[in-house]
């Protein structure tokens, strides 16, 4: 009999996003309806405006024609990705593992399946790492890629954090591992990733690195620039 440590949530964290979810979810509900794993995918809504809430039940509609185990949550105010992600998994707090994808389709849906077979086979929490391969494309401006390969640095020297990408929108995390560190943590904004990373790493959590592919795609809610700072200010009080 399957329960709840053989369940995986899967949190597609959403702000304002009916727009790119419309394509990359139906794509991803496909893909994880072809899954083995005992998935339950959660939309989270942090916090969107009325008419972005209600176009987002409209797709939940849709997304469950393909894979009925689909739900809605909603955030009672905006606060950022990393508190509505571990919003999300608080909802199954036994699960056997945690994931989120982002919803603007960067990372492929069908990238998804390769991870949670690779976490499965090492029972290991997996990080997707954009990296070109001979199986995997990575299609990103310049500038962002200088503003990856700086943040990156900036996580080694700053934290002594050793990752090939601290910040690519899909992550499988052990649930005994998440369930280690889940009181340490209180990043509500993008540094979430990096918070997660450091204190699995403090609690002696191992895992592995993936490479998947990886398509910087229009309207992202990241702006280097703008919030450049924001992360940097983050990172020194993980510090």
């Amino acid at each position: 009999m399957l329960n709840a440590s053989d369940e995986m949530v899967l949190v597609t964290p959403v702000w304002n996003d009916s727009a790119r979810l419309r394509s990359f979810g139906m794509e991803l509900a496909g893909v994880l309806a072809a899954s083995k794993w005992r998935i339950r995918w959660v939309i989270a809504d942090d916090g969107s405006e009325s008419d972005e809430r209600a176009k987002l039940v409209a797709l939940l509609a849709d997304f469950s024609q393909l894979f009925p185990e689909v739900s809605l949550h909603f955030a009672e105010r905006h606060r950022g990705k990393g508190s509505i992600v571990r919003e999300g998994w608080a909802l199954v707090p036994d699960a056997g593992w945690y994931a989120f994808i982002d919803a603007d389709g960067s990372v492929e849906a069908r990238d998804s399946l390769v991870l949670m077979d690779q976490a499965r086979a090492s029972g290991m929490t997996v990080l997707g790492v954009r990296k070109r391969t001979a199986t995997t494309r990575v299609a990103m401006s310049a500038w962002r890629w200088l503003a990856h390969r700086g943040y990156r640095l900036l996580v080694r020297v700053m934290l002594g954090l050793r990752c090939e990408d601290p910040q690519c929108g899909f992550k499988i995390v052990r649930g005994d591992d998440y369930r280690r560190v889940v009181g340490c943590l209180a990043e509500n904004g993008f540094a979430f990733d990096s918070e997660l990373l450091l204190q699995l790493a403090r609690a002696g959590c191992r895992w592995r690195e993936i490479p998947v592919s990886w398509v910087s795609k229009k309207c992202g809610k990241l702006r280097p620039l703008r919030d450049a700072w924001g992360m940097i200010a983050a990172l020194w009080r993980l510090r």
